[in-house]
């Protein structure tokens, strides 16, 4: 029953965006808010014994939907995915003063006798996804700030996932023809 729970706020989270974007538009004001805040509440209460990383996440996005809340200001709900992307930056960023950096840990999982040679390349690869996250924070700052709900809704809840996609994929098949090679 919790890792149903667990899957099914996972999605949502997932789904922000497009939840936002459909309560803004077709809830009464307050409603999205508060469902939010509820959702980020369970999702904090399951996280507690286990991934502690996703702590400051869940409590910044609980935080921006109780502004929203408590001010009657739904714009408060447009800056989480900028926590989000600052958070992913954090964490990759710090992989990179701490090593196994998170991608190498990512690719032993698959591949557990990755070559001493592939340390570096998935340092540099730690290093563009720590890009990838500067620029969607941005750019989610830019939509919340100055674009239209739609356009915010558009590049975060679409545009910024094919971007990491891209990025994941495009490494994967890449890291696959060069351990060939070596």
């Amino acid at each position: 029953m919790m890792q149903a729970v667990k899957l099914l706020t996972f999605a949502l989270l997932l789904a922000y965006p497009l939840a936002v974007w459909l309560g803004l538009n077709y809830l009464p004001p307050g409603t999205l808010a508060l469902a939010l805040c509820l959702l980020l509440l369970l999702r904090l209460a399951l996280e507690k014994q286990q991934l502690k990383l996703l702590t400051l996440p869940l409590l910044a996005g609980l935080l921006l939907s109780a502004l929203s809340l408590l001010a009657k200001q739904q714009h408060w709900l447009l800056y989480y995915p900028i926590v989000i992307n600052l958070s992913m930056l954090g964490l990759f960023g710090y992989s990179l003063l701490r090593e196994p950096t998170i991608v190498e840990r990512l690719a032993r999982l698959q591949e557990p006798d990755l070559p001493a040679e592939a340390r570096p390349y998935l340092r540099n690869v730690t290093r563009l996804w720590c890009g990838l996250f500067v620029i969607n924070a941005g750019m989610a700052f830019y939509t919340a700030q100055f674009a239209s709900l739609e356009a915010w809704t558009l590049y975060n809840g679409l545009i910024a996932y094919l971007l990491m996609g891209l990025l994941a994929g495009g490494e994967w098949l890449y890291r696959k023809h060069w351990l060939k090679r070596t």
